[in-house]
């Protein structure tokens, strides 16, 4: 049975410039690519506003985007403004992404796959052109990235979040040392003066399990966060600074709770 995560696409870059093609736009360092290894990135907006995230993968002749399958269109239109003179085109693919913990062998006949880039024990990204082996079903990938506090497409918001209030800054998805970028001059901002408000956490319920839909967090009388991505007892909220060290954090009437992630810095807690 086929278990490729079904929310995800690949679109594929080819042509001399398509590295300096990209480096110029988006979020990380796109010269670090190497072969067996991937980079996790983000488009912003002008005004450093969240468009879409992903991973690219140096595939020999071409570089492979993992992104939303929602997005991919929206991705080689947006993108494909930028071309001007650059020789690079951008293509939709039928290929797939499938996934897996560390302790699960990664398939011999990938196009291409590299370690999940953002934290320790993230596991591995792999695209398939079908039907791939060993993978784990989007439930099981689901779990693991609650556990591990890893964000996906469904918890940002387009053109409202900051790159820093879902941690990509903290899970490698920035880089401080390469060029301009599209929205880097307000993402440099917020990161040298320290106005990040609220960041993406995980949480857990002592009692119950999340709602199927929405779910508003609630420290004494103040809304001061939102569930985004959740399974059990377990989530993903966007929440205020101010709010992550109180002793009276609810969800639907249940304490909740943060979950501090080890890739997380103590000292920023």
């Amino acid at each position: 049975m086929n278990q490729h995560l079904s929310h995800r696409a690949v679109l594929s870059f080819t042509g001399a410039d398509r590295t300096s093609f990209l480096q110029g736009l988006i979020t990380n360092d796109v010269q670090s690519l190497m072969p067996a290894t991937s980079v996790w990135s983000a488009l912003l907006t002008p005004q450093g506003r969240w468009l879409s995230e992903f991973f690219l993968y140096d595939a020999s002749d071409r570089i492979l985007m993992d992104c939303a399958v929602d997005h991919a269109d929206m991705l080689a239109k947006r993108l494909s403004r930028f071309r001007l003179r650059a020789d690079v085109q951008i293509e939709k693919t039928d290929l797939r992404v499938i996934t897996g913990a560390e302790s699960r062998p990664v398939p011999p006949d990938t196009i291409t796959h590299a370690p999940d880039p953002r934290c320790d024990g993230a596991g591995w990204r792999a695209i398939v052109t079908g039907t791939g082996q060993n993978e784990e079903t989007p439930t099981e990938f689901l779990e693991r990235r609650l556990t591990l506090g890893l964000p996906d497409v469904m918890d940002f918001e387009s053109e409202q979040t900051l790159a820093l209030e879902a941690d990509m800054d903290l899970l490698n998805g920035v880089s401080w040392k390469k060029g301009c970028y599209m929205g880097q001059e307000l993402t440099a901002r917020t990161h040298y003066r320290g106005l990040v408000k609220r960041r993406l956490l995980p949480v857990v319920l002592s009692h119950g399990t999340f709602p199927d839909e929405g779910g508003i967090i609630i420290a004494g009388d103040r809304e001061v966060g939102d569930i985004r991505s959740r399974s059990g007892n377990r989530a993903l909220a966007m929440l205020r600074r101010d709010a992550w060290s109180s002793p009276e954090l609810t969800c639907n009437g249940q304490p909740l709770s943060v979950v501090w992630p080890a890739w997380f810095p103590p000292e920023m807690r």
